[in-house]
């Protein structure tokens, strides 16, 4: 079977129900794209990091007692679709959030689709800059923000 075959057929069967993926070559399984895809704007997610952001600031000791209060310039910045040797498709996200303080902050996160409980539904993953005390994700958010290059900052493989 074909590159081409295997990622058309990659992307009608594992993504249906989460991504639309955008177009790009068969050799290129990361898709970059300049638009909010709708995935990374859905409420269900943004509710979701806002109640685990809420549980953040209270169980982390040293974080501010704030909240996020709205979402703002929401855009897509990596999709990973399904493959043989990645069964996970994952979309990257980047985002302005406004905290209960005032301040803006940014925030990265991840959509793995069907990785939620037990495997049903997708899970979300986030980090908000200025909020990773304990340096989950690499230490600024490193882990969840694709570099320019397509590589993860801060990460060398291949």
């Amino acid at each position: 079977m074909t590159r081409i075959a295997r990622f058309a057929m990659a992307a009608a069967l594992g993504l249906g129900s989460f991504m639309t993926p955008a177009v790009a070559p068969a050799a290129d399984m990361r898709i970059y794209q300049q638009q909010d895809s709708g995935v990374c704007a859905d409420r269900r997610f943004l509710a979701k990091i806002t109640d685990r952001f809420r549980y953040q600031v209270r169980h982390v000791p040293h974080l501010p007692n704030v909240a996020i209060t709205n979402f703002q310039r929401i855009r897509a910045t990596l999709f990973e679709p399904r493959a043989e040797r990645k069964p996970i498709a994952r979309q990257y996200c980047e985002a302005d959030v406004v905290l209960s303080d005032g301040y803006t902050r940014n925030i990265w996160y991840l959509i793995e689709g069907g990785m939620g409980f037990a495997g049903i539904g997708d899970n979300v993953e986030f980090c908000v800059d200025g909020f990773d005390r304990w340096y989950v994700y690499n230490g600024r958010c490193r882990v969840l923000r694709p570099g320019a290059d397509g590589m993860w900052a801060g990460t060398a493989y291949k």
